[in-house]
């Protein structure tokens, strides 16, 4: 029985070692992010405005909205945090942050606005 015991802690401590993620896994949520927003975007140009009487019909485009906000939303911040870096000026981080990110969200409101 005291040899169970070393034996299972050495098996917990192999399974339950940190586990580094895949070099590209942040390309592939983004990709995954952008393809969501992309379809509601579609979703909701290929909804008719007349058939907005119907209540019933009102589902397919108010979830199309809530999955491509919060796929947008989450786009935004992803690439938010991964362009920030540590800088002694905090301030002068903060505001280049924001004013990236106010670029790439006007650049991508272009892109779905222009594709109409």
């Amino acid at each position: 029985m005291s040899e169970a015991l070393p034996n299972l802690e050495m098996l917990l401590r192999e399974a339950l070692a940190p586990v580094e993620p895949p070099a590209d896994l942040i390309e592939r949520v983004e990709d995954t992010l952008a393809s969501i927003t992309a379809m509601a975007a579609e979703e909701l140009e290929a909804w008719e405005l007349a058939a907005m009487r119907d209540p019933r019909n009102w589902v397919r485009p108010a979830a199309a909205i809530v999955a491509g906000s919060a796929a947008g939303g989450a786009l935004f911040i992803l690439r938010a945090r991964r362009r920030a870096q540590p800088s002694p000026d905090g301030l002068t981080l903060a505001r280049g942050t924001a004013e990236r990110a106010l670029a790439d969200l006007r650049r991508e409101a272009r892109r779905l606005l222009g594709e109409r």
